[in-house]
């Protein structure tokens, strides 16, 4: 009976919340406002938590199952000629993601002198991309405020999320008339033209997701579809793009995800690390910006793709503005990928090496 009475109380908090990320939806669509599916549930979602004081639900499986989609639609932009290009940019996939993990050091340390908090607290909470891996790490390190560190990422997700479509979309790119921002992605398709293949990429999809998980591979739902995807379009057997109407429902089942991750009723502090959060992640956006004018010189691609391939954000939610900005989706995925797989496997064992050497001459001090 509890069980029964629990499982009830969250069903009508989802239904609460779903209405409240629909009415965000709607209203950022009518005001002609960009990727509205995705900024409005996330915008409603976390205004409507934290001033109106409501206890909302999202279940995180909405999530996972929307960036199976986001990963068919990421996979599907990917050709063998794609794979030629990326090789050919490995070396600046290279220098840029050191570039941007070496100015988040140098940053962590100012803020960190600057703020007074331990630095490795505001360094493991700097670091872009890697949410889960960083948190994950946080708990295992001593010293280091979890709580601290997943506002700090949090925080600098939602603000990137909303501040990237926002300046992309703005007059400063003229996105809308610009021949050169084309996506390899195919038209949206009907529903008929997806049958009878969709079946078979999303029971395939579904299945490498799942692996991914097992094997504790990042962002396991969205990249394990992508490769499923690749591989199936690659061996012949060829998909279509899905109808726009399910890509906003992904945008929504993610915005309202989101909406719900930041809890600064948490912090102890709670202005000076919200301070500390807007005035880094701007730091570091503007820094990324800056990397992504020296891209595009490097590279013949334009300036919404270097943007987007450089972003310290979430894959998911950079691959949603690609589509609606028609940026190059396959170039920006392998940059947001590479630096996600060294943040994921190189980086936490970089981060251990600082730290011991750090304890080591604090001991030798003492």
């Amino acid at each position: 009976m509890i069980v029964q009475t629990l499982f009830q109380r969250k069903w009508t908090l989802f239904l609460a919340t779903f209405m409240i990320a629909i009415i965000g939806g709607l209203l950022f669509k009518l005001i002609h406002l960009p990727i509205p599916w995705l900024l409005g549930p996330m915008f409603f979602v976390f205004i409507w938590a934290k001033f109106f004081k409501e206890k909302l639900y999202w279940p995180s499986k909405l999530r996972d199952s929307a960036m199976i989609i986001v990963g068919y639609t990421i996979g599907l932009s990917f050709t063998s000629a794609t794979f030629v290009q990326i090789g050919q940019q490995i070396t600046s996939m290279i220098l840029m993601t050191l570039l941007l993990l070496l100015f988040t050091l140098i940053i962590s340390i100012v803020i960190s002198k600057l703020s007074g908090l331990p630095f490795q607290t505001i360094l493991i909470g700097s670091i872009p991309g890697g949410l889960s891996q960083m948190i994950t790490l946080a708990e295992e390190l001593e010293d280091v405020d979890i709580t601290v560190v997943t506002f700090l990422q949090i925080s600098r997700l939602m603000m990137i999320i909303f501040t990237v479509p926002l300046f992309i979309f703005s007059p400063l790119f003229d996105i809308h008339r610009d021949s050169s921002l084309t996506s390899p992605v195919q038209n949206s398709a009907h529903l008929s033209d997806l049958f009878p293949n969709i079946i078979v990429f999303a029971v395939v999809c579904t299945l490498f997701a799942i692996l991914g998980k097992r094997i504790n591979f990042p962002t396991a739902f969205l990249l394990g579809p992508m490769l499923a995807t690749i591989l199936l379009n690659l061996s012949g057997f060829h998909g279509h793009s899905l109808p726009s109407f399910i890509l906003d429902c992904s945008q929504l089942m993610i915005g309202g995800y989101i909406g719900l991750l930041l809890k600064p009723e948490n912090l102890k502090n709670k202005l000076k690390i919200s301070i500390l959060a807007i005035s880094s992640g701007i730091v570091l956006l503007s820094f990324s910006f800056g990397l992504s004018i020296l891209l595009t010189h490097l590279h013949s691609m334009n300036t919404v793709t270097s943007m987007l391939s450089l972003s310290p954000g979430g894959m998911d939610q950079m691959a949603i503005i690609a589509k609606e900005a028609h940026g190059d989706m396959s170039v920006i995925m392998c940059y947001q990928l590479f630096r996600t797989l060294f943040i994921f496997i190189a980086v936490p064992y970089l981060l251990k090496f600082i730290f011991n050497r750090m304890n080591v001459r604090v001991a030798d001090k003492m």
